[in-house]
């Protein structure tokens, strides 16, 4: 799956949409700010929730870092885990805020 930008994420949730997005980052990152209705699952803490996100192995997910590199190996992980439709929002949170 091509990787998502600010922009086309937030035109999605303007319109109504509610795609699922997880935040990798830290809890303490997720706490300072975050993306309205993101779950925040840390990356090293992602093997153990996967049978939490295994209903979700056909549908969107939309992952997200502060920058772009901790979600971008969540989105390998992921698809390696058999999840097929896996994007990364490019630029992370910092490209979102500033958007």
């Amino acid at each position: 799956m091509p990787d998502i930008t600010p922009t086309e994420l937030k035109q999605r949730q303007a319109a109504g949409e509610q795609p699922t997005i997880i935040d990798v980052r830290e809890t303490w990152e997720n706490e300072e700010g975050r993306i309205e209705g993101s779950q925040n699952i840390p990356l090293g803490t992602l093997p153990q929730k996967l049978d939490e996100l295994e209903e979700l192995k056909e549908q969107e997910i939309i992952v997200h870092c502060k920058g772009g590199g901790r979600s971008a190996s969540a989105k390998a992980f992921l698809t390696q885990q058999g999840f097929t439709n896996v994007r990364n929002l490019i630029g992370g949170f910092q490209a979102y805020q500033q958007g």
